[in-house]
This record gives C-alpha cells, structure tokens and sequence, in this order.
C-alpha cells in the first residue's frame, strides 16, 4: 500500500519545510511520496522546496498561476500511490489526522474520507459565516450531505481522484464530483490550526464562482447524462404556451376582426416560441455531445462497483 500527499501551494515559503517535516512524522512506517504542486509562487517557495532533502519529495512547478482545481488535478496525475490524500500548505491541516482517516477509509470500505474542521480556527465573519452559508447550500442543491465542503484534507482510493474531471474552480465540489462517479463518502472529525505563516488566498470574491459552479454541479449531477430532460421539457412547456397565445391571438385577428398588431401578448407569444424552438435544439446538441463525450473515449454513462462470482469478488476501477 502506497500513500501519496498532494500539496497545493502558491506563495508559502515559510510552510513548506515544516509541513514536510510533520507529514514525514505522522507517515513514519508508511511508503509514501509527496507531492507539492507550486501554482506560479513568485516568492521563494519553490527554492525551499528544492533545498529539502526529502528522499520521496516530488515537486510540480506551474509556469504560470492556474488556481487551486488545476493544482490539484496536477498533483493527482502526478501520484503514484494507491490513496491519494490532499491537504493545504498553509499548517492549518494536521497531518497526524491522515492515519486515522486512512484506517477509517479501509475499515468503512469508504471511497472518500473528508475532513470536517470540527474547531475552525478562522475569523468569524470574512471565512465562518460565509462558509457556512456556502455549505448549506451545496448541501441542500447537491444531495451530498457533507457540512464541511471546503476541508482540504481528504484520503481517496486513486482511482476515484483520479475520475475526477477538477476543471475551472471546481475543487470546492469534490464530495459532488466524486459522488458522480458513484463515490461512497464518508465525514471525520480533524484538527484544524490557525495560519501562523502568510497570508489566506480565499476571500468574499469567490462568492459568485461558488454560485455558477454550482449551477454547473446540478447540471452534472442531474442531468449531465440526459439533457433533453432539461432543455426538452423546457423547449416544449415554452413552445406549448407560446402556441397557444399565437392561437388565441389569430382567433382574435380572423374570428373576430380585431387589430392584433402591436399587442404585447403578440410579442410574448412570438419570443416563447422561438426560446422553445432554441431550448429544443440546445437538447439535441447537447444529447450528441454527450454520447460522443461517451462513445469517443469508450466510457460508458454507469460505474460498476465490483462483481461477485461464487467466492471470488473482483473490484471494478
């Protein structure tokens, strides 16, 4: 069994040595490697990182800054390991947690162990409220019943991170993408310790990424594998009204000789039609990407946890 630590960072150059140093105590008797990923530092981390000698050190320099989602994909394609845990670098997480989460992983048969920062040392109204906010809503949207979604510290089984498509900002949704691939998830209490070095890279600003990725999340999570469900039903309700005011309205013009040109009604009817007309064949378009999506890397739309014949139970990736 191989462990691989996947460590984001972006300008932590006073982190990074301590942080190694207390993953290499917490995973003594473990094989492990760890894995920084450096997202365009423009101070010295990257320099530290380099001056350290860690046998299983792997470091991951980004030309540019890309974000933490694209970091972490990095990180995760980078790993060699059988579970995959990613954490922050800025000492908020304890790495003696991973253990635990690990055994509690295995034991369960959980595919996904995320850390719940059960004492959150964070300032109250900039980081506390805003989160929990942000929580009750993907919880409520998404199904996925986690109260902490924005923990970095999380063990996987590989084969579930590495199913993972982090694109854009997504990494705040990870329990909701690793439900898409049929990820069974689990909740633990971890420590959580306030930032002694540096400077937090999160702030109000993300408000609004948070609300259209999330959009995006219920789209993948209900409809991701039969859009004209969505567009479809859409089109059709809109074009059904919009008929039915175009019918009224030639009553009027041929039944009873009224003047209907100019009406606002016309208007109406005239644009719910066309908008039916568009969401219809947004459908289509979208039902032939999605099986091109599908067909091109010779995926199929399902996801089968294993196969039990006789005795013998076989895991399916």
């Amino acid at each position: 069994m191989k462990l691989s630590v996947v460590v984001c960072v972006y300008n932590e150059e006073l982190n990074v040595k301590p942080l190694v140093q207390q993953i290499s105590d917490a995973l003594k008797g473990y094989d492990y490697e760890i894995i920084y990923v450096d997202d365009g530092s423009t101070d010295d981390t990257v320099k530290n990182l380099r001056a350290l000698p860690h046998p299983t050190l792997k470091v991951v320099e980004f030309r540019k800054n890309y974000g933490q989602s694209l970091a972490l994909m990095a990180g995760i394609d980078y790993a060699t390991g059988d579970y995959i845990i990613t954490m922050d670098g800025d000492l908020q997480n304890d790495p003696s947690d991973i253990p635990m989460m690990l055994e509690t992983l295995q034991e369960g048969d959980w595919d996904l162990v995320v850390g719940l920062r059960k004492n959150r040392q964070d300032g109250m109204v900039l980081r506390k409220i805003p989160s929990n906010i942000a929580n009750w809503i993907i919880r409520t949207s998404s199904g996925v019943k986690m109260k902490d979604y924005g923990c970095a510290l999380k063990v996987f089984r590989a084969e579930i991170a590495k199913d993972m498509g982090l694109y854009g900002e997504l990494h705040r949704f990870i329990p909701v993408l690793a439900s898409l691939e049929g990820a069974r998830i689990t909740q633990v209490d971890v420590k959580h310790h306030a930032r002694q070095f540096g400077t937090s890279k999160y702030g109000l600003g993300r408000t609004l990424k948070v609300v259209s990725d999330l959009l995006l999340m219920l789209f993948f999570k209900k409809y991701m594998q039969k859009p004209m469900h969505l567009f479809g039903n859409w089109g059709v309700l809109l074009f059904g009204i919009g008929a039915m005011i175009n019918l009224y309205l030639l009553f009027l013009k041929i039944g009873l000789g009224q003047d209907i040109w100019g009406k606002p009604l016309l208007i109406l009817g005239l644009m719910l039609v066309v908008a039916g007309i568009q969401l219809i064949t947004m459908g289509i378009v979208i039902e032939i990407q999605m099986r091109t999506y599908f067909e091109s890397q010779q995926k199929r739309p399902y996801k089968v946890r294993r196969v039990t014949m006789g005795q013998k139970e076989e895991e399916m990736s």
